[in-house]
């Protein structure tokens, strides 16, 4: 296998707040992504067309908004928040990572190693076992702030992941369905146990108001060295006059400073 496994130094301080936390972890890929704000989505393996669009949709939307997705790596739901977040992403395994698993998955796997992230608690050689997708389970519900489970009919292991997510003192979050579909998360609408997204903008304020976007963070950053003009345009282009005229920065002596 091309890639290294590595062993985290420190336990997440989410992962720390569990019943069971992981006595240790391995990863792949970038860590610095656990340091973002992190929502974990999750639901069948079959989804329907609407739910393949909205969890896409949904799951690039947190993405673009600085927020990263948390899945299982699993086929349906888990593989189309992966891509849809795509790089801002975290997968956490229930196998070793020098396994690719399922065999379906290796191409957005092996993505995830190179530009994103993977977790697991599993030393080299250990193969899926049916009580290691549950206690997966626990890990991407704990490093999310919220749950979101887009489709998931009665019996889905979805619910264990409700389960996780309730006992954690975690809001859990729903899609919309029609009658007859998605039966399990309509039941959670039904005993309260869950919201719905009606608008995916309003969801996703609940964790972007406390985010500084990161082109002002490139802004403040590249300005407070109060470089030159043409280093600024060569930089930013046409866009360093916009700048100026939204006052963020002021042109002076072919110097340019923060305002």
């Amino acid at each position: 296998m091309k890639y290294q496994i590595k062993k985290l130094h420190k336990i997440p301080k989410e992962l720390e707040k569990i019943k069971k936390p992981p006595k240790s972890l391995f990863y792949i890929g970038d860590k610095t992504l656990l340091d973002m704000p992190k929502v974990s989505i999750v639901g069948s393996r079959r989804p329907n067309s609407y739910t393949k669009d909205f969890t896409y949709t949904l799951a690039k939307s947190l993405s673009d908004a600085g927020v990263c997705v948390v899945s299982g790596g699993a086929m349906g739901v888990d593989a189309i928040a992966h891509k849809g977040a795509f790089p801002n992403t975290i997968s956490v395994m229930a196998n070793s990572l020098d396994f690719y698993y399922p065999a379906v998955n290796q191409k957005l796997i092996e993505n995830i190693y190179e530009n994103s992230l993977a977790l697991s608690e599993y030393e080299k050689d250990y193969k899926a076992k049916p009580y290691s997708f549950v206690l997966r389970n626990r890990l991407v519900v704990g490093l999310g702030e919220v749950l979101v489970v887009t489709e998931a009919d009665e019996n889905s292991g979805s619910l264990r992941s409700v389960e996780f997510a309730l006992k954690q003192g975690k809001k859990v979050f729903v899609l919309p369905h029609r009658l007859g579909e998605s039966k399990a998360t309509n039941r959670l609408i039904k005993e309260k146990k869950a919201e719905v997204i009606f608008d995916i903008s309003t969801f996703i304020s609940l964790f972007t108001n406390n985010i500084k976007p990161a082109y002002k963070d490139e802004i403040e950053e590249f300005f407070s060295k109060n470089p030159s003009l043409d280093e600024a345009i060569k930089k930013f282009g046409s866009k360093l006059y916009e700048l100026e005229l939204e006052g963020k920065i002021t042109i002076k002596n072919l110097k340019v400073y923060l305002s």
